[in-house]
């Protein structure tokens, strides 16, 4: 597209400041954020719960979520100084230059003439960046499992567990890394100004191929799937599935209590075929009717289109990045701000703009979660029509408990935060009085709140 080439040379200009400017975006957003999470430390700091949970939760349990959710906010301030002592520390001391200079000397040396090429050079520059950083993020990883979510009764992972997973994770990184890497800088440098086109049809091909391969292969390495029992619950499941024509092809129960004591449920699949799987922790801790009406939310999401929307919006956000990268892979002057004078590479580029592109990413996460909330007030009321109203809200209830989830939020960190609504605004849209619904026409019909969420998928 011309424009975007038009658009690409007046963005290169010798000597703009780029590097100033990613510096400045990322300590814009990281004052923003802090002030989003200091106004939500203040509601952290309330001693009685929301009137709609004043009958539901006793104060021991919402002085436990407090601290639950107060400890998470000082963890994540923490550890977002530390992220941003690496950023400015990268910056600062070239590393990126530095490390890409370094690998290019190994590969000159020990690496057969035929693997010196950009795509080798960028194979082992990435994978050991990525076990840099995750050496130097293992403090934090392991003070959020092994402390933070000990303290609470959450973690059931053990070190050798951790450590097994860490193994796995950077096995597998560079197990499927390596031909999905190739695959990206090939594309790029074979199809020309128009590798955007390519790398969409390309992105949506992994996708699809990771929909397929992920509950195979992947997923039974960390946890392990067992066909739900036959009983209530699985007659629950499948009658629910088959009054929505939902094209349910197995029925699993996942050992998430091997890590952690947080519930959840989740479908996945490809249209035609599709999987359900159920926490332990969800059933042990849940009736049967719960249960399935949690699914009942669930698929509601299948049946109201919003994954399929979801997903949709998925692709066109993945070719607006592609496409925007066209603007700057050849932006010398961007490179050049970088610490990269000689060499120019793919990934180097891709990297850079992911940075520059920040901004944007903060109003698409925004406009994400906003549209997020409104799907999950929907499928609470796909639920109630469904006649699940009542147990759906004691469902939510259990669950928030059990999670010890946020009760009541900042209604601006929630907005730029949270995908899913707290539940006193998913209660007051059930129309739940404790002990008998009370029906909200407002509430169900579409003028519905949307300023706060939980992080749960539920």
């Amino acid at each position: 597209m011309d424009y975007l080439r038009v658009l690409g040379q007046s963005l290169d200009r010798s000597g703009f400041p780029w590097k100033k400017l990613i510096i400045t975006f990322q300590v814009t957003q990281y004052v923003f954020e802090g002030f989003l999470s200091f106004r939500q430390y203040k509601i952290l700091q309330e001693t009685r719960p929301p009137k709609t949970l004043e009958g539901e939760v006793d104060q021991e349990t919402y002085d436990k979520s407090q601290a639950y959710g107060r400890a998470k906010a000082r963890f994540g301030s923490i550890s977002g100084i530390y992220s941003q002592i690496q950023n400015f520390g990268t910056i600062y001391y070239d590393v990126l230059p530095r490390l890409w200079d370094l690998t290019g000397t190994w590969l000159f040396r020990y690496c057969p003439r035929g693997f010196t090429g950009e795509i080798t050079h960028t194979l082992i520059f990435f994978f050991i960046y990525n076990l840099i950083t995750t050496i130097i993020n293992l403090p934090v990883a392991y003070y959020s499992t092994f402390i933070l979510e000990e303290k609470f009764g959450f973690n059931k992972s053990t070190v050798k567990l951790w450590i097994t997973d860490l193994l796995k994770g950077q096995a597998l990184g560079i197990a499927l890394g390596t031909p999905l890497l190739s695959a990206f800088l090939a594309i790029v440098q074979k199809t020309g100004n128009s590798f955007f086109y390519y790398l969409f049809l390309f992105g949506i091909s992994v996708q699809l191929f990771a929909i397929t391969i992920y509950p195979i292969a992947i997923l039974p390495l960390f946890n392990k799937l067992s066909p739900l029992k036959e009983g209530d619950l699985k007659t629950g499941v499948e009658a629910l599935a088959k009054r929505l024509d939902f094209p349910l092809k197995e029925l699993f129960v996942i050992d998430g209590s091997k890590r952690s004591a947080h519930s959840n449920a989740y479908f996945y699949g490809l249209p035609w075929k599709k999987h359900i799987v159920i926490y332990d922790t969800l059933i042990e801790k849940s009736e049967t009717e719960e249960v399935v009406a949690v699914l009942s939310h669930e698929l509601g999401h299948w049946s109201l289109s919003h994954t399929t929307k979801l997903f949709g919006i998925a692709q066109f956000h993945m070719f607006y990045i592609f496409a925007l990268f066209s603007v700057f892979i050849d932006n010398r002057s961007l490179y050049q701000s970088f610490g990269f004078h000689t060499e120019f590479p793919i990934i180097i580029g891709f990297i850079l703009f992911s940075e520059a592109l920040a901004p944007m990413d903060m109003v698409i996460k925004l406009l994400m979660n906003v549209l997020s909330r409104k799907f999950e007030f929907e499928a609470d009321e796909f639920a109630v029509k469904l006649g699940y109203s009542t147990q759906l809200a004691k469902s939510l209830i259990k669950l928030q408990i059990q999670n010890l989830s946020t009760m009541d939020a900042d209604w601006m960190y929630a907005s730029y935060h949270f995908s899913h609504p707290i539940l006193p605004e998913r209660l007051g849209a059930l129309g739940w009085s404790g002990k008998e619904k009370k029906a909200d026409p407002k509430a169900m019909n579409g003028e519905k709140p949307s300023s706060v969420a939980t992080g749960r998928e539920l």
